[in-house]
């Protein structure tokens, strides 16, 4: 979803030879987005942020809100790293969020990672929540009514708020690295978090990460 027919266009081009993409499907509007998720109901949305009607991150929390299970992934793809931007699109419920200077291995590989369910972001981004937090401006988030983590799963939250990618922590915590992805999934539905960035501000808010 991209108001630039170029880059939209490339965007296409590019996922249409990817083995694991079977369709793809093209916006150019926040309006248009809604609507082509609503009537296809893709797996993965790659979504821009600066879009005409309604912007992405307006989008993405209109498609996430009106959506059935299974619930789509949704990718911020944008041109500009700003905190307002991270803060937005983690509160609409993005599943990632990543620049266009991506290459684009890395691109795939993040969308064959939330169509997996995992929640891919960059490391900056991590950087920008520690920041936040430091800055005495957390997030607010909603936990859900089982919130009572066992070790392992606070082991695992722990070092995803330190930055740490699932095969570095499985390595560290000598497990493998699916057990790593199904500890981090049972946090988080315990915890009614949607992303990957939103664990990493829980470890913070919750204090099993200090700055």
């Amino acid at each position: 979803m991209d108001d630039q027919d170029l880059v939209r266009a490339g965007l296409a081009a590019l996922l249409r030879a990817a083995p694991s993409v079977e369709a793809v499907y093209e916006a150019a509007s926040g309006e248009q987005a809604v609507t082509t998720a609503a009537t296809h109901r893709p797996d993965v949305i790659l979504m821009d942020i600066q879009m005409p009607d309604m912007d992405g991150i307006a989008a993405t929390s209109r498609i996430l809100s009106g959506a059935c299970n299974p619930m789509p992934r949704i990718l911020i793809l944008t041109t500009f790293d700003l905190d307002e931007y991270v803060h937005a699109a983690l509160l609409a419920g993005a599943s990632g969020f990543l620049l266009k200077t991506t290459p684009a291995e890395r691109l795939f590989a993040a969308i064959d990672a939330v169509a997996a369910g995992d929640l891919p972001f960059t490391s900056s981004i991590t950087r920008t929540l520690i920041r936040h937090y430091i800055q005495q401006q957390p997030l607010v988030l909603r936990a859900g009514s089982d919130t009572a983590l066992t070790p392992r799963e606070q082991d695992v939250l722990r070092l995803v708020g330190h930055g740490l990618d699932n095969g570095d922590i499985a390595e560290r915590l000598h497990l493998a690295e699916g057990t790593v992805k199904s500890h981090l999934h049972r946090a988080m539905t315990k915890l009614n978090l949607t992303s990957r960035a939103q664990a990493v501000a829980f470890a913070f808010q919750s204090g099993l990460v200090r700055p």
